[in-house]
């Protein structure tokens, strides 16, 4: 049958979950995708409250919406950044403390390794649910990158100093990958520039940093991919076995006035100048049939979750219009071989 639809809730955190509940129904949503910002899901209080669990799962199936996974975009970028004054604004005051960078690294990294038990204290409560269901328990987010400022090599950077950002990926990493085994749960890394992986031989270089953990795949979303260049429907079939969750979010490029290229100018989401930006599904250059071929070859049947981005439409009316689009364009696989009816042993 085909996919649940999904709407993350990041670009929606200035509702409270009460109010976007109800909308998402409305807008045609199956679930949502929690993220950890807003009152949308807290991590403290859903590792420390079973009640806050389940009034959570109460709040959903009032609505008639499920979930699926939780997202932690915003702390985990963190984890490996080179730290400055806008980090402040996308952390807690917890995790900011003092604001010196080692610190807060150490404190997004233990807030990592939280998220992850409290995302298998949420999925534990789901009704009806064991300790078991169809879909493994995911959370999504980023990894911050410490050399992510040397995307292009000048002064000249060689492949031993790159190595050195990887083995702080794999030295920070590896035990919060560690902690996620220890509760079932896998992490999603939304490949994604500022990231440690932000294309297909960066996510190569990610997973052969920390020794091919199994708690380590990703958060597959096209539109990150699209207007680098990279070939985004390969990256589902390169990394078949690591596709844990997926994002529906679509992407123009080759647009804008010639005045700004890839690297964006220093120029805000909707200039029009930009070569490059976000659009609401089906509005952009994204080939999603492909997605949804590659996705169905390799028995990829969780969710698809909408996350929502157009600088110039409405999101009430992109997010209604998003759910549709994806629900016309995913399709089940066949069960039989369409040759078969051939086979005179088979009429």
């Amino acid at each position: 049958m085909p996919r649940p639809v999904t709407l993350f809730t990041g670009q929606w955190a200035d509702l409270s979950l009460a109010e976007l509940a109800p909308l998402a129904k409305k807008m045609g949503y199956d679930g949502l995708e929690l993220a950890c910002w807003g009152d949308h899901f807290d991590v403290g209080e859903a590792v420390k409250s079973k009640k806050y669990c389940q009034d959570k799962w109460a709040l959903l199936e009032e609505n008639g919406l499920t979930c699926f996974s939780i997202s932690n975009h915003l702390v985990g970028q963190a984890v490996c950044d080179n730290i400055d004054e806008r980090h402040k604004a996308i952390l807690s005051p917890e995790i900011w403390g003092d604001g010196k960078p080692e610190g807060v690294r150490k404190r997004a990294a233990k807030e990592m390794i939280r998220t992850a038990k409290a995302a298998r204290k949420f999925f534990d409560c789901k009704p009806g649910r064991g300790k078991t269901d169809d879909f493994p328990v995911c959370v999504n987010g980023f990894t911050g990158s410490s050399i992510w400022h040397a995307l292009y090599a000048f002064p000249p950077t060689d492949q031993a100093f790159l190595d050195k950002g990887f083995d702080d990926f794999a030295k920070r990493w590896i035990p919060i990958l560690n902690a996620f085994d220890k509760v079932n749960v896998n992490f999603g890394l939304e490949v994604h520039p500022t990231e440690i992986a932000f294309d297909t031989a960066s996510a190569r270089r990610a997973i052969k940093a920390v020794k091919g953990h199994k708690r380590f795949g990703f958060n597959y979303d096209p539109s990150h991919l699209g207007y680098q260049g990279v070939d985004y429907v390969r990256f589902i079939r390169e990394f078949s076995d690591r596709i844990y969750h997926v994002h529906m979010k679509d992407a123009w490029w080759g647009h804008g006035d010639g005045s700004v290229g890839v690297f964006g100018g220093h120029t805000n989401f909707g200039d029009p100048k930009r070569y490059w930006d976000f659009r609401s599904l089906g509005h952009g250059d994204i080939n999603f049939e492909e997605i949804i071929v590659a996705l169905n070859d390799i028995g990829y049947a969780g969710p698809l979750s909408v996350e929502w981005e157009d600088i110039r439409m409405d999101r009430v009316h992109g997010g209604s219009e998003a759910s549709d689009f994806v629900r016309a364009v995913d399709f089940p696989p066949s069960n039989v071989a369409f040759d078969a009816a051939f086979d005179k042993e088979k009429q």
